[in-house]
């Protein structure tokens, strides 16, 4: 099936298709195409991601400015309507977009500029690749986190990182519960890792990034360890600890409620059905990806 994309496209001048001998992964893949490319932007899509028409008129902008390395767009689920998780992963990614990635470009750094839809230097590229290349992990090449590593990177060489909300792509998501936790366990294995490598850039930043970096990577080991303490009064006292499920509804309804008048849609109230994933699933996941961060399968193939 693609053979005949390749030799359709192939037959166009303005495109240069690059085939590699064997499936050397997307870091290498990306490196290679970078490495060969001429232009002063590069912009970086999944083979999952539609863009809308008008994605590079917005980003193009943004870039404008030579202390911007990369800009990012806004993504949404392409399959949103498969399943109720794709509908709770979607609004999870508006609220990643809009919540913490738009917090974030008010200060310069967004702190992972993701690879569905984001537009780079070239310049700045090139300066970056051996490292890009070449990042291990207690001894061992590191093979995902491509796009968390190379944000870290930009940010450490002295750019700028940018969100444009108005640059809208949408990305396949996982519609099934075991896909989408062995992604969420890869993911969270490498925001841990470059977390370790990114705190050495927070005395440069502002101090809210130093905020949202330690709350996001702090935050669920600590209410996990909330959960874990209640569970335990429970079983040792036989009295239920009604007071933290609580603030965590309460907490949840207000989050929700928020972000359903910020974004005018009502369907937001649902996405509180998203914090029994993440206490029962993602909590416990996120604590053996720690436990596991040597690990470098990317468990979806």
């Amino acid at each position: 099936a693609l053979r005949l994309v390749h030799e359709a496209f192939a037959r166009d001048p303005r495109f240069n298709i690059l085939l590699l001998p064997q499936n050397v992964g997307k870091r290498k893949a990306q490196i290679a195409a970078i490495r060969r490319s001429a232009g002063d932007m590069v912009l970086n899509v999944d083979s999952d991601t539609i863009l809308a028409s008008d994605v590079i008129r917005k980003l193009v902008p943004k870039m404008q400015d030579a202390a911007v390395g990369a800009a990012m767009g806004q993504l949404t689920a392409r399959n949103r309507n498969d399943s109720w998780l794709t509908r709770l992963i979607d609004m999870e990614y508006w609220l990643a977009c809009n919540e913490e990635r738009a917090a974030q470009a008010r200060f310069g750094a967004v702190m992972c500029c993701c690879g569905p839809c984001v537009m780079y230097r070239r310049s700045a590229l090139a300066s970056l690749l051996d490292q890009y290349e070449s990042q291990y992990f207690r001894g061992k090449p590191s093979d995902f986190g491509e796009d968390r590593h190379l944000t870290i990177l930009m940010l450490k060489a002295g750019f700028r990182t940018e969100y444009v909300p108005s640059a809208i792509a949408a990305t396949v998501v996982p519609n099934k519960l075991g896909p989408y936790l062995r992604q969420q366990l890869r993911w969270a294995r490498s925001t841990f890792r470059d977390t370790l490598l990114g705190l050495r850039l927070l005395p440069n930043l502002n101090r809210f990034l130093t905020l949202d970096v330690v709350g996001q990577n702090l935050g669920p080991l600590l209410l996990a360890l909330s959960v874990l303490t209640g569970l335990a009064q429970l079983a040792l006292t036989g009295t239920a600890p009604w007071l933290a499920p609580l603030m965590i509804v309460a907490m949840t309804m207000i989050r929700c409620s928020v972000v359903a008048l910020r974004a005018r849609q009502l369907r937001f109230l649902g996405f509180s059905l998203h914090t029994f994933i993440n206490i029962f699933l993602l909590l416990p996941l996120k604590a053996y990806a720690l436990c596991t961060l040597s690990n470098s399968d990317w468990l979806s193939r």
